[in-house]
């Protein structure tokens, strides 16, 4: 990757409407060359996945709580745990993490109540020692966007 596909990618990925010509511009670069870039990004696997980013309030899911996990369990059951938290909708985001937690989840829901029925059900079972939930109050920052410079070494 060098120095031109870095500067695609920082625009590319705030906007993916954005329209090869408009971006070309800003790099110097043709419209077809822009899209032969954008195609090799795409079939390398330097660009995962192109979504959309929906509101949670427009959708009827204005609660966030960020909640951390603890299991009594092996490797082989954090693996099971992480893979049914996967197959959850109202489960943004699944990390198995260092420190005093295993996994931290982003979930989204409807009401508190909708979010102590998740609880109830996937949470307050014997693989988990202990959870605690952190509603999200403000979403100052919301987003997956990278830095695309190169990293710095040394």
């Amino acid at each position: 990757m060098d120095a031109i596909d870095r500067k695609i990618l920082a625009l590319y990925q705030h906007d993916t409407r954005r329209v090869a010509a408009s971006i070309g511009a800003e790099v110097g670069l043709s419209v077809a060359a822009v899209q032969r870039r954008l195609k090799r990004l795409r079939s390398n696997g330097t660009i995962a996945n192109e979504i959309a980013v929906l509101n949670n309030v427009a959708v009827g899911r204005p609660i966030t709580c960020l909640v951390s996990i603890a299991l009594a369990s092996s490797a082989a059951q954090i693996d099971k745990f992480t893979r049914r938290m996967r197959d959850l909708a109202e489960v943004q985001q699944c990390y198995h993490v260092t420190g005093s937690s295993d996994i931290f989840l982003v979930v989204t829901a409807e009401s508190m109540e909708d979010y102590r029925a998740f609880a109830r059900t996937r949470l307050e079972i014997p693989q988990v020692a202990r959870y605690e939930t952190h509603v999200v109050l403000d979403r100052t920052k919301v987003g997956l966007s990278l830095p695309t410079g190169k990293s710095r070494k040394g």
